[in-house]
Parts: C-alpha cells; sequence; structure tokens
C-alpha cells in the first residue's frame, strides 16, 4: 500500500505550480507528466496525470477537466519543517509571493517560529522551525 497526496487545480495551473515548488523546494523533482491531447476530455496541454516529490514526498497533480463548486482549503496543508531560520524566511518568502498568511511568521509557543499561508495556487502550507 502506498498512500500520495493528489492536488487538484481547477484553472489549469497544475504543471506552473509542480513547476514552482520543485524549484523553490531543494531535492525535489519531477517524475511524470502525462498532458491532455486532442480530442480528450481535457483542455489540450493540460495536465491528465503528473507525480512529482519535494525532499522524497511523494505528490501527484492533475488539471480538472470539470469544474467543480470546490478548490483547495486550508483545512488540508502541506507541513515543512526547516532547519534553519534562514530557510523558513525564504521559503517562506517565495510561497507568500501572490499568496496570502493565514498566520504571519512568528513565535506562537509551540515553535520558536512558525508561519501557515495559502500560496499562489490556494495550496496551504504550514511552515515551521526546528
Amino acid at each position: 500500500m502506498k498512500v500520495t497526496p493528489l492536488l487538484m487545480f481547477q484553472d489549469g495551473t497544475a504543471e506552473k505550480a509542480m513547476n514552482y515548488y520543485t524549484s523553490i523546494i531543494e531535492d525535489s523533482r519531477i517524475e511524470s507528466l502525462t498532458r491532455y491531447a486532442p480530442n480528450e476530455p481535457g483542455q489540450e496541454g493540460t495536465v491528465m496525470h503528473a507525480s512529482f516529490s519535494l525532499k522524497g514526498q511523494q505528490f501527484m497533480c492533475i488539471d480538472s477537466n470539470i469544474k467543480h463548486e470546490f478548490t483547495f482549503t486550508p483545512a488540508f496543508s502541506i507541513y515543512i519543517t526547516c532547519d534553519t531560520e534562514e530557510e523558513i524566511d525564504v521559503l517562506h518568502a517565495k510561497l507568500r509571493e501572490g499568496g496570502a498568511d493565514l498566520m504571519p511568521l512568528g513565535n506562537y509557543g509551540f515553535s520558536r517560529k512558525f508561519g501557515w499561508l495559502v500560496d499562489q495556487f490556494g495550496v496551504s502550507w504550514q511552515l515551521t522551525l526546528l
């Protein structure tokens, strides 16, 4: 058995998001990418199915060919434990571009530095410093 988070994008940005995430998090890579071809149910060129890894954690993503009434919610977050203050500051700044803080970087008692944000693609991230 294997458990893999799947991110479903509604606006054709799955590939852009995957490329962005793998470019800002070290030791990350795109593993596979299948696009919709002409005459298939999705918009030609968008992501039918892709897989990528962030620091060894596997993810899948798709561009939904069906418009749903829902999108991402902060109830599910990608949680990252950072080793240094520089690492959390840089990652927070990059993920925050075009997004919004839910809890700005700070000391909330349970972590000396913690931040919760939604990125430009609507995905929720929680960052903590060891």
